[in-house]
């Protein structure tokens, strides 16, 4: 009886002797990634440790599969690779994220509505009379909301460290080259004085809340964690708050960008968009209230349209823990296999007219192909984030249409940034308020 052959390893291109692929990759990197789904299929090898997926089933599996054969994306910095520590690590936050979880559920996420809506103001505001940088504009809304969730009045000064904790990650985004942690490169010590800071400011918080008098602990996530059952140590409610704020920033920074981009080309759609908020108020509600997120169906699908077309998260990251098998190829332990939702997402066998924006595809009744779309991840690590997320960007996409003009001199000629969380580059807007 002959023996089952062994999987192979996916099919690459070759790239340069000493190089590799990294000069064609970090030249255009989205166009060197269509080329070789084209080349080689849905599956295909960038080098000797990195796999890139585009094909829904299989990144579904992947993600499945976290915390097994997967762990989640490693440090940037970390070329030890420790993947017994990455699943141990892994572990405890699958329970964290149980006990987290109602916390940031639907009914949770409703209760912030009005501060989100008031801080989303306060922000724009800035941009009322002069041009401002979009996504650093989106960024210091979702800072400031993210962490006003989580901590409430004790949340001062935490938007500032989520900044500063991004800006020292983007060199890791942009460049395709590791180097040792131990190296002390400018890079290294911006990253790990960033995250000290940030930590050390989070665990600050946290047993000032735990401490014997302070009291009440509090409507907002903190008090939440603190008083789950079983009790949730220091370290663990420190490090749960930590990813949220880091989730509950980037991402929906990048998306807000995406959509205002939207917003600038498109004024029948902001038309639109501000007759459901004004039809959706209701008599007792006063000109400055938010509407419910519930009655913005438009708003809605705009923002799931816009994360189809411009997924933040346009690569995730996981790293097999042992040698297994992605479909019919194999993959060692340490390897790192890359899922693309950007190019899922345009994909002609999943999606018709992949490449327009068209908010009506949400509305139509028929649902959108599910393993197919893929914003906030999917399987048992699905963003714990998500609801929320999608109810802020909701209600501030139905804000933005009904309170400002959204104007800008260069939203016809930006183009998309593919490092980190992808969204158009460089884009500037004013947001002059809207005449009654």
């Amino acid at each position: 009886m002959a023996q089952r052959e062994t999987p192979a390893r996916p099919p690459g291109p070759r790239g340069h002797w000493l190089t590799g692929n990294t000069r064609a990759y970090e030249a255009d990197r989205i166009g060197f990634l269509r080329r070789c789904h084209r080349a080689y299929g849905d599956v295909f090898s960038y080098d000797e440790q990195t796999v890139f997926v585009i094909d829904p089933d299989l990144t579904h599996d992947v993600l499945a599969r976290t915390g097994h054969s997967f762990v989640t994306e490693l440090a940037p910095f970390d070329m030890r690779r420790d993947l017994d520590e990455a699943t141990t690590q892994a572990t405890a936050w699958m329970s964290a994220r149980r006990a987290t979880w109602p916390g940031l559920n639907l009914a949770a996420a409703a209760a912030s509505d009005d501060r989100t809506v008031e801080i989303l103001d306060a922000v724009t505001a800035d941009g009322a009379s002069r041009e401002v940088d979009v996504l650093t504009t989106m960024r210091a809304f979702t800072a400031r909301a993210i962490a006003e969730y989580c901590f409430g009045a004790d949340a001062d000064g935490v938007p500032g460290l989520l900044h500063e904790l991004i800006r020292a990650t983007q060199p890791f985004t942009e460049s395709s080259y590791e180097f040792p942690a131990w190296l002390p490169i400018p890079r290294h010590r911006h990253f790990f004085r960033a995250s000290r800071r940030l930590t050390d400011a989070l665990t600050g918080i946290v047993r000032k809340r735990r401490a014997p008098d302070a009291g009440e602990p509090g409507g907002d996530l903190l008090g939440f964690l603190l008083t789950a059952d079983p009790a949730m140590p220091d370290e663990t409610v420190t490090s749960t708050l930590h990813s949220i704020l880091m989730g509950g920033h980037g991402v929906p920074a990048a998306a807000l960008t995406s959509v205002v981009w939207e917003l600038a080309r498109r004024p029948r759609l902001a038309g639109d968009l501000r007759d459901e908020a004004n039809g959706a108020a209701s008599g007792d509600d006063l000109p400055s209230d938010p509407v419910p997120a519930a009655r913005l169906p438009l708003a809605e699908a705009v923002v799931r349209e816009t994360l189809r077309l411009y997924p933040p998260a346009w690569l995730m990251t996981r790293t097999a823990r042992t040698a297994t098998t992605l479909g019919d190829w194999s993959v060692g332990p340490g390897d790192d296999v890359l899922l693309n939702a950007y190019l899922i997402h345009r994909d002609p066998r999943w999606w018709q007219r992949p490449d327009e924006f068209d908010p009506a595809r949400w509305l139509s009744g028929r649902p959108a192909p599910g393993p197919a779309y893929l914003p906030f991840g999917a399987g048992p690590r699905v963003c714990l984030g998500s609801a929320l997320a999608m109810r802020q960007l909701t209600l501030a996409t139905s804000r933005l249409a009904q309170h400002v003009a959204v104007e800008s001199p260069n939203a016809s000629s930006v183009a998309l940034e593919f490092m980190g969380r992808l969204a158009p580059a460089g884009l500037r807007a004013r947001f002059p308020p809207r005449r009654k």
